[in-house]
């Protein structure tokens, strides 16, 4: 047959045409991959920010670095500490109340004979410290502290009376989270102290290796924590998978609490929580669309 009959000219045709194919293929191929790696840092940007606005609005995650409130949250030596989620939102429409464990700032009494934190050389290791402290897998500032509320402003707090319990106002507090480290049943004295208005009294669980209200600041109304100091309120154990639960806040002025509730509405109690859920759907749902996003993008690049 000779190369000028149809039949090969029909071959070099479907071969050519194939040809292209192969190479269009290849060109959206490499279009793609190079549109992914495009894509990417826009992407880890995008999700720092989004993790940056819920934890300086909504929620955070912070871990737990001493064992001052064992055994409501572990953060002893040689245990896997606890990371708990801290509402961010509930104080915007309650005040703090008695049996609220706390995350706050130490106030300039705690804080003002400490030496400042060592910084590392290294600002790669230090940035992915800031990272790992916002997500709970580093230690937090060195000045947050985690505690109970024990009063509050105008309330007087002392210790003890006969039968080793705190009194507020006179009346002996209820708390049955208290651990006795090393079996030592007995709390050191002190007060009576009244708290100043727009301040709390805090105390760690971990009644006698606890350095809280008692023995800040040289202790009486230095050791009250301004309200204002308070970041948020210890609500879930997330971490490990162990302990995840809720975290007790138990009010230990519990006659006079039971008293002050008959006159309060009980639709009070949920609407923190009901406007936190509301704010936070935004959030779950651009974290899911943007899940789908990276999937998609890599599944293009296979």
């Amino acid at each position: 047959m000779s190369p000028d009959s149809p039949d090969s000219a029909g071959a070099s045709s479907d071969e050519s045409e194939e040809t292209e194919q192969e190479a269009a293929h290849r060109h959206r191929k490499q279009k793609k991959q190079r549109s992914f790696w495009k894509e990417l840092p826009i992407l880890i940007v995008v999700a720092l920010v989004f993790a940056f606005l819920i934890q300086q609005f909504l929620a955070r995650v912070y871990m737990i670095p001493s064992g001052s409130m064992e055994e409501t949250l572990h953060g002893c030596p040689g245990c896997t500490p606890d990371r708990i989620l801290v509402d961010k939102v509930t104080y915007n429409f309650s005040d703090p109340a008695p049996g609220d464990v706390v995350v706050f700032k130490g106030p300039e009494p705690w804080v003002e004979n400490e030496l400042p934190a060592q910084e590392s050389s290294n600002g790669l290791v230090e940035f992915f410290r800031g990272i790992g402290s916002i997500v709970g897998l580093a230690p937090p500032d060195e000045r947050d502290f985690v505690k109970r509320i024990i009063a509050t402003g105008g309330q007087t707090v002392e210790c003890c009376d006969d039968q080793n319990r705190v009194m507020v106002d006179g009346q002996p507090l209820d708390e049955p989270y208290i651990h006795w480290e090393n079996g030592q049943r007995t709390q050191l004295e002190f007060g009576p102290v009244t708290v100043p208005e727009g301040s709390v009294w805090v105390m760690g669980d971990n009644r006698n290796n606890s350095q809280d209200s008692r023995y800040q600041g040289g202790g009486g109304e230095r050791g009250a924590v301004p309200v204002d100091n308070i970041i948020g309120k210890a609500r879930i154990i997330v971490l490990p998978p162990s302990r995840w639960g809720g975290i007790s806040d138990h009010n230990p002025q519990q006659a006079s609490a039971q008293a002050s509730a008959m006159s309060a509405p009980g639709w009070q109690d949920g609407l923190p929580i009901g406007i936190g859920a509301l704010a936070a759907w935004p959030a779950v749902a651009g974290g899911r669309r943007l899940a789908v996003s990276v999937r998609g993008t890599a599944d293009r690049k296979r």
